[in-house]
């Protein structure tokens, strides 16, 4: 059991269930179940070919090597990874773009919105060495960034709305959910499908400080 009081104990966060995911084996196959109310987790491989969205009261198998859980509890995503001895499948390792654009399946990301995105993970990627990271809020992100805060809005609103389009769940700002939602799961989906590592880092250092925020 995974949680605040779980056999795994993540951390002692008020926001985290007390017991949210559940490893078992059962018919010959390890599996991770959501056994949680409120929270959901990001499951991927190592590669982040294969990734999928675990919402309260459903589990999926562990088939990979090496599995990454990936899950946002209040103000801090955590990461825990899961390794397998003989696993039935092998994990694909993609093959890095050549140049141009960041093509992700039928999407690309602009300059803007790729630096978006790792601005909001750079406290997962930088890291305390546990696993975690804190989420930065939107005025903290587009502070980094050095954008107005209206510009850094309408950029997560077009990120979001071209992973939405290609099926990623949980990106829809409804009413009455809150804004960190988004941008958790942003982080969460992200990290798992790889689209940003450590090495997009350097570039948030060489933004223009004098350059046009709007």
């Amino acid at each position: 059991m995974v949680g605040r009081d779980g056999d795994l104990q993540v951390d002692d966060n008020p926001y985290l269930h007390r017991q949210f995911l559940m490893l078992s084996h059962s018919d010959g196959i390890w599996w991770v179940a959501n056994v949680g109310s409120q929270l959901t987790a990001t499951v991927s491989d190592l590669g982040g070919g294969v990734q999928a969205w675990l919402a309260p009261g459903a589990r999926l198998p562990l088939v990979f090597s090496q599995t990454s859980v990936r899950f946002t509890a209040g103000p801090t995503t955590y990461e825990f990874e899961v390794l397998l001895e003989d696993a039935p499948f092998a994990a694909l390792t993609p093959k890095p773009a050549s140049s141009g654009e960041e093509t992700i399946g039928p999407m690309a990301l602009t300059r803007d919105q790729k630096l978006l995105i790792v601005a909001l993970a750079e406290p997962m990627l930088l890291g305390d060495g546990r696993g975690m990271g804190a989420v930065p809020t939107s005025a903290e992100a587009a502070a980094r960034l050095n954008w107005k805060i209206t510009k850094f809005n309408r950029k997560l609103d077009n990120v979001c709305q071209k992973l939405e389009k290609i099926g990623v769940r949980g990106l829809h700002g409804e009413a009455g959910s809150l804004a960190s939602n988004r941008r958790a799961r942003l982080i969460e989906y992200a990290l798992a499908a790889r689209l940003v590592d450590v090495s997009d880092l350097p570039e948030l250092d060489q933004i223009d400080s004098t350059a046009d925020p709007s």
